[in-house]
């Protein structure tokens, strides 16, 4: 069972969401605010895995709740759900640690397997924005807004943890990662928690974007493990 906080500003929406996802029977709304304090509120008193941002909302964006949900609860899940492909909004809220990127005019299925897809630790960046990610990730090295990683941590990263982080560059999942480099998913996830720890980032996007501005994903580091 997935334990679901929707947040937006517009009643409608929220009130929508939470209908239509309660029909679900692996899906628990936990609650359904209208702005990034409300979440931080109802954080405090229930469990989610899993947060519905809107990216525009009075008071706290989505952006910066999103910040400040990853800070002090790093294990909930968040997906930004907006009518707007921004770029700053999409590279702000993938850099604060935002697990989803999805505009509101998904199908309702979609946003559900795009919920089951992100609780499972997986990235979902909706395919009409995906491109512009892309292109987005491909400029940040200049930007100075670029992930930061001391050069000390990276010279600790052996060359297993290098192929592993490759593959989240290129946006594999576990499973995926685990058939292409003939390994369990067990052990793809023992990697990547070593890898997160000794880089000191976030999560699978922050590593995946760290990936790219470094031209990781453009190297060879052989066939062997």
């Amino acid at each position: 069972m997935t334990k679901v906080l929707i947040a937006d500003d517009q009643e409608l929406i929220r009130e929508s969401l939470k209908i239509v996802l309660s029909a679900y029977p692996d899906i628990d709304v936990v609650g359904a605010v209208g702005d990034g304090f409300e979440v931080l509120e109802k954080l405090k008193t229930v469990t989610a895995d899993v947060i519905l941002m809107d990216i525009r909302m009075p008071k706290m964006d989505g952006v910066l709740c999103t910040k400040t949900v990853k800070e002090q609860y790093p294990n909930v899940k968040v997906i930004i759900l907006t009518t707007f492909d921004d770029d700053e909004f999409i590279f702000s809220a993938l850099k604060y640690g935002a697990s989803g990127y999805i505009l509101k005019g998904i199908s309702m299925e979609d946003l559900h397997q795009a919920i089951e897809t992100v609780s499972q630790g997986n990235a979902m960046i909706n395919p009409d924005i995906a491109t512009k990610v892309v292109k987005l990730f491909s400029q940040i090295a200049q930007s100075n807004s670029a992930i930061q990683v001391q050069e000390t941590s990276v010279a600790d990263i052996s060359k297993a943890e290098w192929k592993i982080i490759q593959q989240i560059g290129f946006g594999l999942s576990n499973k995926e990662i685990a058939t292409k480099l003939y390994l369990s998913e067990g052990t793809v996830r023992n990697y990547l928690s070593n890898i997160l720890s000794k880089l000191n980032l976030r999560d699978r996007t922050q590593l995946a974007i760290w990936a790219v501005q470094t031209g990781v994903t453009t190297k060879h580091f052989g066939d062997d493990l």
